[in-house]
């Protein structure tokens, strides 16, 4: 693996997966999807100033270098990329408008923040000229508005990893206490058992610990409420334990 710090040292056509770092299972899952797409596999940490609407959850974002390195290295991936500020927001770079559904759920809670997602996506894309990038379903929302601005870049979802207990990864998980982190699996519980909104609401109200942000019943593709016709029914839930915010989400299409 080489690790490089300019995109002028990368190769064009690969398959690519950004990333923020503090890597964990479920980014190892996309590089391993990449590396099925082809033989050049890029991956990038930078962590992105644009998509923070609160400056204190950004210093507190998790860093793990030397561990980024290793797991990188060992899960196949060719060029790691560690790009700096300058070279991805050059003076007068233009910021782009995310989709309308960006306003809805976590665009709601976070303002600003899938402007800041879809503008540093759009210009890794530009520099990194990939074939084919990978993005996991765990933030489904942020899916579907980069679907969106992908243009000739082949969007490939990933599913969900989990650790035993249930709680989908995240870099955000060590921040949880160990009470936080014994509290948090009610979420995938919550989403596995419920068959309404009403349910899933009731669930996660058990544990004293989480604070609801959203859980919701959605269309897919509309973002919208689902209805009695919706054919692509997704749960999606929001909240914080110990003021870490966690996201998750599971399609409900069998479900009564």
């Amino acid at each position: 693996m080489k690790v490089v710090t300019s995109a002028t040292e990368l190769p064009s056509g690969c398959a690519f997966v950004p990333t923020m770092g503090a890597l964990h299972g479920g980014h190892a899952s996309l590089f391993q999807i990449a590396k099925r797409e082809n033989e050049n596999v890029v991956a990038s940490i930078f962590i992105n100033p644009l998509q923070f609407e609160n400056q204190e959850d950004l210093a507190k974002y998790p860093k793990t270098p030397e561990f980024d390195i290793e797991l990188a290295k060992n899960s196949g991936i060719t060029h790691l990329w560690l790009p700096k500020r300058d070279e991805i927001y050059p003076e007068g770079f233009p910021m782009i408008k995310a989709d309308p559904i960006s306003e809805l759920y976590e665009g709601a809670s976070r303002p600003g923040h899938f402007d800041g997602v879809v503008t540093v996506v759009r210009r890794l894309f530009d520099l990194v000229k990939p074939s084919v990038a990978v993005f996991g379903e765990k933030d489904f929302q942020q899916l579907k508005l980069v679907e969106k601005i992908a243009g000739d870049v082949a969007i490939l979802s990933a599913p969900i990893i989990r650790e035993s207990d249930g709680l989908a990864m995240s870099s955000r998980n060590i921040r949880l206490s160990s009470e936080g982190r014994a509290a948090a699996p009610v979420i995938y519980r919550a989403l596995s058992n419920a068959g309404s909104e009403n349910e899933l609401r009731d669930i996660l109200s058990t544990e004293p610990l989480f604070t609801l942000d959203y859980a919701d019943f959605i269309d897919e593709e509309t973002f919208l409420a689902a209805g009695p016709n919706t054919q692509k029914v997704r749960a999606i839930v929001a909240g914080w334990i110990n003021g870490v915010r966690l996201i998750d989400n599971m399609q409900m299409v069998k479900r009564s």
